[in-house]
């Protein structure tokens, strides 16, 4: 796998073993490929990972082996990577790593480390976070241009409640769009007004755009998935390599390169070239930070002129306090069925 290297990282050396093993076979692309990449782009990806406690998605023999989320910090952890303490659904907690330099993103790199998810909070504010984050899926029968339609309303629909989004790339064909917020709002509250945003893109693109929570229900739209602001729900960050096999990544835009994009463009091969020429492009972000207010009201409205409450979480959640049935349709009793016979 060969002889072990040396990486320059700011003020510190990051040791790289087995540099040559392959991590993607279809491009060829190496452990040290990754590194490299990262290394690249190392301000744009910590930037995305400052101070927030992250889960590495892990992949020790490349994408075609098995891969692992990492929560909680390894005991080898280098004592100049921060760590967080967060609290996950089930009441438990784990302390988990919070980059604060590009030498902690090689650090995890190391260990097969291709995608890292940030959690919307920093290490000072656990439970407030301070992005909104939007994601648009597009289902089956939809693609990136969809979800570019649907991110144009959106991106009109921010606007008006006085917000401003940054879009990127999901390393799939999907669009995350994140609002850099306040961190004066719960978990439950940032995802409420996700799911004002959703229904409001819902009423507007009405046939285009779904809030639905059950896959059986969504059919040929894109899926506004309000559960990734629940906590400990992540989304990868900007910057990330995403586990296929052309090794694509997460790719911050411009809103004026949303129409033209093509998301397989951007990879591990591509980024560096044009983080070189354009370096950062979501560099401002954390110069802003907005309010939900008017997001919140639009969610009173919908809950008091329309009956619009909660809607569901995640399997592996607690019952929410307010939350509807969380059963699959197809699977849920008509109040006609019959008793089962014993």
């Amino acid at each position: 796998m060969g002889t072990a290297v040396e990486l320059e990282a700011g003020e510190r050396t990051v040791r790289l073993s087995n540099p040559d093993k392959v991590y993607f076979p279809e491009r060829g692309f190496t452990k040290l490929d990754v590194a490299r990449y990262y290394l690249a782009v190392g301000d744009g990806i910590t930037r995305a990972l400052r101070d927030r406690p992250t889960t590495l998605e892990r992949y020790p023999d490349g994408v075609d082996g098995e891969s692992f989320f990492q929560k909680r910090a390894p005991k080898n952890l280098p004592d100049w990577i921060p760590t967080a303490r967060i609290a996950f659904p089930s009441g438990r907690f784990a302390d988990e790593i919070c980059p604060t330099e590009v030498a902690a993103v090689l650090w995890a790199a190391q260990l097969g480390c291709l995608t890292f998810h940030p959690w919307p909070v920093r290490r000072g504010r656990v439970d407030h976070p301070d992005e909104l984050r939007l994601d648009l899926d597009p289902q089956p029968g939809t693609d990136y241009a969809d979800a570019v339609a649907v991110a144009h309303e959106l991106r009109a629909l921010l606007d008006e409640h006085g917000l401003r989004g940054w879009p990127k790339t999901s390393g799939g064909r999907g669009l995350h769009v994140f609002v850099p917020i306040e961190p004066e709002w719960t978990f439950t509250d940032v995802r409420r007004s996700a799911i004002a945003v959703g229904r409001e893109l819902e009423r507007r693109m009405e046939g285009r755009v779904t809030t639905k929570w059950w896959k059986e229900e969504r059919g040929e739209k894109i899926f506004v998935d309000y559960n990734q602001t629940a906590r400990d729900r992540t989304i990868a960050s900007a910057y990330s390599v995403r586990p296929k096999p052309h090794a694509p990544v997460s790719a911050p835009l411009l809103w004026d390169e949303v129409d033209d994009a093509e998301p397989r463009d951007f990879d591990l091969a591509t980024m560096p070239a044009r983080y070189a020429e354009l370096g950062d492009v979501h560099a401002d972000m954390d110069d802003h930070r907005f309010r939900l207010d008017s997001l919140l009201e639009l969610a009173d409205r919908h809950e008091h002129d329309h009956g619009l409450g909660d809607m569901p979480y995640p399997p592996d959640y607690p019952k929410m306090p307010g939350e509807p049935k969380r059963v699959q349709p197809s699977r849920a009793k008509s109040p006609e069925d019959p008793p089962k016979s014993s």
